[in-house]
């Protein structure tokens, strides 16, 4: 047979050893996903740092959102400019004030769940100062106070005694000096989109709260029919038991991808 008459019958073998290796090789690499963390009110980015190296340990990327907490509109916009930031899908996390903001940030086709912790859940027209009508006064409340331009902020007894009260009080003290106080309107600003009705949730109750009863944490987590963590500490399960709520976080992620 001539050099010319092999040609073809060596292209072809070129294209079935092609082929073979294509199906041989390993499938594409799952799309990334991404966790975007929201701070509640009376704190800051600061308050996931215990959480924040046990999920980067397991290799996800990780964005704490600084809210400015002047209004529900500029804390969602701040947490929807992370959202549009983070690689890939995102499951998205708030606590407290910011189960509210990512109620409303969180409906876009890029989050893939949602994880309450502590947190308001509203429906649509509703605010979270709403949320608390029919349920016990928490005793926390007791510990704010408002300035001169309408800013809510907790003392350092309360911060002590109420809202991180499990904590170490070396530790209390740095987050009552850390502490972002909101713009006391924001309560009463209602949602207007509610993003657990189309995406899956999460939630974790805390049952020794004093800033948000547990009790209207277990309505809100059965009303949106989330997956629910019950955790015997205060209002800041992320600062106690950190390891907790990292495993409820990652366990969004593992069924998101």
């Amino acid at each position: 047979m001539t050099r010319i008459a092999l040609l073809p019958l060596f292209a072809a073998t070129l294209l079935a050893t092609a082929g073979s290796a294509a199906l041989a090789a390993d499938p594409p690499a799952a799309a990334p996903v991404s966790v975007v963390l929201v701070h509640g009110a009376f704190a800051d980015g600061s308050d996931w740092a215990r959480v924040i190296p046990l999920l980067q340990a397991r290799g996800v990327r990780v964005t704490a959102v600084q809210n400015p907490l002047t209004s529900l509109a500029d804390d969602v916009a701040a947490t929807r400019r992370a959202i549009d930031a983070a690689p890939g899908k995102v499951v998205l996390v708030g606590h407290s004030w910011g189960g509210t903001v990512i109620t409303e940030a969180g409906a876009g086709d890029k989050v893939a769940a949602l994880v309450y912790v502590s947190a308001f859940a509203p429906d649509v027209g509703q605010s979270s100062a709403a949320l608390g009508k029919g349920y016990p006064t928490p005793p926390g409340l007791a510990a704010l106070s408002a300035d001169a331009s309408g800013f809510l902020h907790v003392s350092d007894e309360g911060m002590r005694t109420h809202f991180a009260f499990d904590v170490p009080p070396a530790r209390a003290a740095v987050m009552a000096a850390t502490q972002g106080p909101i713009a006391a309107k924001a309560f009463d600003e209602p949602v207007t989109v509610a993003a657990w009705k189309t995406h899956p949730s999460w939630f974790i109750v805390t049952s020794r709260d004093h800033m948000i009863a547990p009790a209207l944490q277990a309505a809100m987590a059965g009303r949106i029919g989330a997956h629910v963590t019950t955790l015997a500490t205060s209002h800041v399960s992320q600062e106690v038991q950190p390891a907790r709520v990292a495993a409820v976080i990652l366990d969004a992620v593992a069924q998101s991808r």
